[in-house]
């Protein structure tokens, strides 16, 4: 009954946004605002039943800002269905949204729905250097691994392997603590979390740090970042016999090139000590804005994704994906995504093949 209720409810929602699809401002201080997004995909796989899944993921939140140093922040998440990730054989997920499973038993916490929650308390020292420290339910990709062009599964890519690089292990919505240094165009940015639950079952301790460079050129704005992240020794090794700490080095690119293109990239590395399906990544790809063909805000995505070198069954895996979004108003948004993945497994048939989707999102 709770399942068939809260599907009852995103279903009323879709058909009350299209005219009420407005931020509510109450006032100067406070806001209500949040998107919801549905997603069909369907999959012809070699090796694998061709099939179709869909789900639809609604994500509320609020902000109060008292004044200019201090804001409390909350963010819901629910779902419904887990599309394709649920049955397809491939190792990534094709679409990396919030969607049923994942917005229940957070972490391991018992705690459904509610994905952030937090308290900021700005100091500004001047017009170009700003403190941020932040305390409470946070995600921690919000702060880390950032890309203009490959960071968000319900405007961008689709695929967790050009959304953020998964051989990272940012973790995402559990207790934390943030700092937000800026001073002009450099920026350093630290995490520290208690994570309810890995894989295995157990608790750990995430650490990460992210110092980034913004450059402006007459080409336009680009991104520079290197990230470290690192775990307490809570991870499985190979054998399953001992524990051991994760440790990562990402890099992440990303460069304006003129008002019509954009590029972008990502490498990263991570430690093999404990059981990884993937030690590298690289991964990389072009952004084409709807100047080019007359709609300034659609745009066009191309990107591709290579990850290997780990230490399980899992040789490698490949992903290319190209999207098209075309902004119809100032709330909605519909995209055409297109993707290619292939595994490389030891002993067992690979699979490989197109998954093609269509994505709506509401913001409101």
């Amino acid at each position: 009954m709770k399942h068939l209720t809260m599907k009852a409810l995103i279903a009323i929602l879709v058909l009350l946004l299209p005219v009420s699809a407005l931020a509510y401002e109450i006032n100067d201080k406070l806001s209500i605002g949040g998107f919801l997004a549905g997603a069909y995909q369907y999959q012809a796989v070699d090796n694998d039943e061709d099939k179709g899944r869909g789900a639809v993921v609604f994500q509320p939140e609020i902000s109060f800002t008292p004044d200019e140093n201090n804001e409390l922040f909350a963010k819901f998440g629910f779902a419904a269905g887990n599309g394709l990730n649920e049955v397809t054989r491939f190792n990534l997920a094709p679409w990396a949204a919030d969607l049923e499973d994942d917005v229940k038993d957070i972490n391991g916490r018992n705690r459904d729905y509610l994905l952030t929650a937090w308290y900021k308390y700005t100091f500004h020292f001047s017009e170009e250097s700003t403190l941020g420290l932040a305390g409470g339910i946070i995600d921690a990709t919000i702060y880390l691994d950032g890309n203009a062009y490959a960071n968000n599964e319900y405007t961008q890519f689709m695929n967790e392997a050009l959304v953020n690089a998964p051989n990272g292990f940012v973790p995402s919505y559990d207790i934390g603590g943030v700092f937000e240094w800026e001073i002009s165009n450099f920026s350093v940015r630290g995490v520290v979390m208690n994570v309810g639950e890995n894989e295995d079952g157990d608790s750990y301790h995430f650490y990460g740090v992210q110092l980034g460079y913004t450059l402006s050129t007459p080409l336009g704005k680009g991104n520079y970042r290197v990230i470290i992240d690192h775990t307490s020794k809570q991870f499985l090794d190979k054998t399953g016999e001992d524990k051991k700490h994760l440790t990562a080095v990402i890099l992440s690119f990303d460069q304006q090139l003129g008002d019509i293109f954009g590029t972008w990239i990502r490498f990263a590395w991570q430690d093999d000590a404990a059981a990884v399906g993937y030690a590298k990544l690289f991964s990389g790809g072009i952004n084409v804005t709807g100047k080019l063909w007359g709609r300034e805000e659609d745009s066009l995505g191309i990107g591709y994704a290579y990850l290997g070198d780990g230490n399980t069954s899992l040789d490698s895996s490949q992903v290319a994906e190209a999207y098209a979004r075309f902004v119809l108003n100032e709330y909605f948004a519909l995209t055409v995504d297109v993707q290619y993945m292939k595994d490389m497994i030891d002993d067992e048939d690979n699979p490989q093949g197109f998954i093609g989707g269509l994505r709506m999102h509401v913001t409101f």
